[in-house]
């Protein structure tokens, strides 16, 4: 069965779209005088087209142009022109202190180099032997010898002189038991000498030899000088303690005695002996107790000056015959 049929709807009015859109338009400016003004009125300014900005829509935000970000380059940084003015003067201050550096030591080795020359090698501080002063030189030295050596050193300049070798040197001469060598600037030397004085003659095979208070041989003579007291001991390494023994029994001898001994003998180092200018013999014994001893010689000479030998070997118990 067919449903009834919907009863009609007249249509509804169209309305265009622009008069519903449209807002009233306003009064004109005729109309909108007060009544009973006949003054002018000022025309109303219109907008500006364009003035407003319109909203973009999204397809002209899709098709505006993206602007371009500047892209920095990695490992060369940006730099102003006043820092790159800075940084190359930083350096040219570098440089020069450098250059100014390397001068100044430059100078200074050329001026060390100089100072070295003058001092260690040129003639300006050279020994000169004529200004070499010997002092010293006793009896037994040769200053001959002396000078001999010091002139084998002329020209060499005073900083670079070994005088310790020079001493060495002159330390091998006969008779020289000591010497001294100071440096007399800019040209001398002083040089002061030690010899070594005979205190005893040696009979020897070559004539009389003559030894000092060590019994070192200091020199040779046919005949025993007068004022030194023969000693009768050899001078073969053997004989070396014996003859030791008699010339400290003489160095200790005071000069009033010593000066009286013309003759010494020693058979061994405990039995030396002396003759004395009046025939007297004085048997010390050892080379010890030295002191006590020659007291009690003394002491002898003048309570039995007409003995012939005194015994002091055992000064606490002296013995003369």
């Amino acid at each position: 069965m067919r449903p009834p049929a919907r009863p009609r709807v007249p249509p509804k009015p169209v309305v265009a779209k622009s008069a519903m859109s449209a807002p009233p338009k306003a009064p004109r400016a005729s109309q909108r005088r007060p009544a009973g003004s006949d003054a002018p009125t000022a025309p109303v300014p219109r907008p500006r087209t364009g003035s407003v900005p319109r909203p973009r829509t999204a397809a002209a935000a899709r098709t505006a142009p993206v602007p371009q970000q500047k892209t920095q380059v990695r490992g060369r940084p940006t730099v102003s022109t006043a820092m790159a003015r800075r940084l190359a003067e930083k350096r040219a201050m570098r440089r020069h202190r450098v250059l100014k550096t390397v001068a100044l030591w430059t100078a200074g080795a050329v001026a060390l180099g100089a100072v070295v020359w003058a001092l260690f090698f040129s003639p300006l501080l050279s020994l000169d032997v004529s200004r070499v002063e010997i002092t010293g030189q006793g009896t037994t030295i040769d200053v001959a010898q002396v000078q001999g050596v010091v002139a084998e050193h002329a020209g060499v300049p005073m900083p670079r002189l070994d005088t310790i070798d020079l001493r060495n040197q002159i330390m091998d001469l006969n008779g020289v038991k000591d010497v001294e060598i100071t440096r007399n600037w800019p040209h001398g030397l002083g040089v002061v000498l030690t010899s070594r004085e005979p205190v005893a003659a040696v009979p020897a095979e070559d004539g009389i030899a003559l030894v000092d208070a060590e019994g070192v041989r200091v020199g040779t003579v046919p005949e025993r000088p007068e004022g030194l007291p023969e000693v009768e001991v050899g001078l073969g390494p053997d004989d070396a303690p014996a003859l030791e023994a008699a010339l400290r029994v003489l160095a200790g001898l005071p000069p009033e005695l010593s000066s009286q001994v013309t003759h010494v003998s020693a058979a061994t180092r405990d039995d030396v002996r002396t003759t004395l200018a009046s025939g007297q013999v004085v048997r010390w014994g050892d080379d010890s107790r030295m002191v006590l001893k020659v007291a009690v010689v003394q002491t002898l000479q003048q309570a039995a000056p007409e003995a012939q030998v005194f015994d002091v070997s055992s000064p606490d118990l002296p013995v003369t015959r």
